[in-house]
């Protein structure tokens, strides 16, 4: 009898330290919904006035800051006509950084006709990853390099919409 009181008094510690050995804790969940990024363009990009000689043709870069040079055959009047870098106006989250990504192939712009000219190189400011929403707004100029050919034809051309986007970093 002695034996089973043991037995069942074992028993009855086991189980107790099983029930002993036992915690909880608890957690909560958190998420933070960020004001959405978004961009508005506020002035198209424009190259201004430029003339070509008709054996040699050249470029035009247009900086981000709306200063331009030219370069092989290509001049700049003294009537500069308009000259604008495009731009946009990024908005979000307060201080928080983003990405902008600009078109990687050649814009074409077109007279209407059959003449055409390309625009690549994209650029902006700012560049890349280096975009800060202070004070959840920012302004973002976008230049590029207009190719022209030699002898191009005279005339207004005109590109399709290209697309300038942004992300969160």
């Amino acid at each position: 009898m002695r034996n089973k009181f043991i037995a069942i008094a074992v028993l009855l510690i086991a189980s107790s330290a099983t029930a002993f050995s036992q915690a909880t804790a608890t957690a909560t969940a958190t998420a933070t919904i960020l004001t959405p990024i978004s961009i508005t363009k506020d002035v198209d990009m424009n190259f201004g006035n430029v003339a070509v000689q008709a054996a040699t043709g050249g470029t035009v870069v247009l900086a981000p800051a709306g200063t331009r040079i030219a370069t092989g055959g290509v001049t700049l009047p003294a009537n500069t006509g308009t000259v604008t870098a495009a731009s946009f106006t990024v908005t979000g989250q307060a201080d928080y950084t983003y990405f902008v990504t600009l078109p990687s192939s050649p814009v074409t712009l077109s007279d209407g006709g059959s003449n055409t000219m390309t625009v690549s190189n994209f650029t902006s400011d700012p560049a890349g990853t280096s975009g800060v929403l202070t004070l959840g707004t920012q302004t973002l100029n976008v230049g590029a390099t207009l190719n022209v050919g030699a002898g191009q034809a005279a005339g207004t051309y005109l590109s399709q919409p290209f697309d300038v986007t942004v992300n969160y970093n």
